[in-house]
């Protein structure tokens, strides 16, 4: 082998192992990126959670209320008496 050609080869496998460095790193930066991500989204999930139970919670409180106020009407309302 020529020392042209085991110079090439040198030159390709340093370019190889910058290359294998370089995208070892990325990829570290992307599965952080995606570790935040996935944090992110369970905190959201659990906001959602929060939110429907509440909304649940209210919705129930709404309608009891709404309920109340229809006993009310009808107990104000005067009831017809026939008077034979």
């Amino acid at each position: 082998m020529s020392l042209d050609r085991l110079d090439a080869l040198e030159t390709r496998i340093r370019d190889l192992v910058k290359l294998v460095h370089e995208l070892k790193q990325k990829n570290a930066v992307l599965e952080e990126e995606i570790r935040t991500a996935r944090q992110r989204l369970a905190a959201q999930d659990d906001a959602n959670t929060r939110w429907e139970k509440e909304r649940v919670d209210i919705r129930t409180r709404i309608e009891k209320v709404l309920g109340e106020i229809e006993l009310l009407e009808c107990a104000e309302d005067p009831k017809e008496v026939a008077i034979d």
